[in-house]
């Protein structure tokens, strides 16, 4: 089962016994990819709790005002969750519905998850091409947030481009070793 609770993130995803050198090399690449952007995650999580932190310490006991935290705090949890999103299906440990995953025979079984994996596949491609038009839009226009702080637009339309390409990425590897029928180590 797949709780996305129960994951051991020091232990290595197995590697899939792929013999298509060029599917390979891009799981490889992704895996590489997934462990760097996990650790920076792990980071801008930390970096928005103290930011926020701070804020209430500022506010709570000198009376200050910070403007920018939110939106700060915000871009980091936004970065971290789009970011790491294809290190999460690389194990897929995303929350899943798994009621009928039991009564299933093997077979289809199988069948439902390549659907699903195709499915989910063409939302994500869907999503990271609107979210790169959304940066080049946000990055030729000069476009920035409504607040008073008001960075720019591009850093998030940016982390979610990124994060939404990595994740189909990870998903058309997982789709193309379902339909090769090899299996993980």
């Amino acid at each position: 089962m797949s709780h996305g609770l129960d994951i051991d993130e020091r232990a290595p995803v197995a590697a899939p016994a792929i013999a298509n050198p060029l599917v390979r090399g891009l799981a490889r690449a992704i895996n590489a990819v997934n462990m760097v952007i996990v650790r920076a995650s792990q980071i801008a999580l930390i970096v928005a709790a103290c930011i926020l932190s701070y804020s209430v310490a500022l506010r709570y006991f000198f009376k200050g005002q910070t403007y920018w935290q939110d939106e700060a705090a915000v871009f980091l949890l936004v970065g971290a969750t789009f970011l790491s999103s294809a290190y999460v299906q690389e194990r897929r440990g995303h929350i899943g519905i798994e009621a009928i995953v039991g009564l299933l025979p093997r077979g289809v079984e199988k069948l439902r998850r390549w659907v699903v994996d195709v499915a989910s596949m063409l939302f994500c491609a869907f999503f990271a091409w609107k979210s790169w038009t959304l940066l080049e839009e946000a990055w030729v226009d000069g476009q920035v947030s409504g607040s008073t702080w008001a960075p720019p637009l591009w850093i998030p339309y940016s982390v979610m481009a990124l994060g939404m390409t990595l994740l189909s990425l990870q998903i058309l590897v997982q789709v193309l070793t379902a339909i090769s029928g090899e299996r993980r180590a």
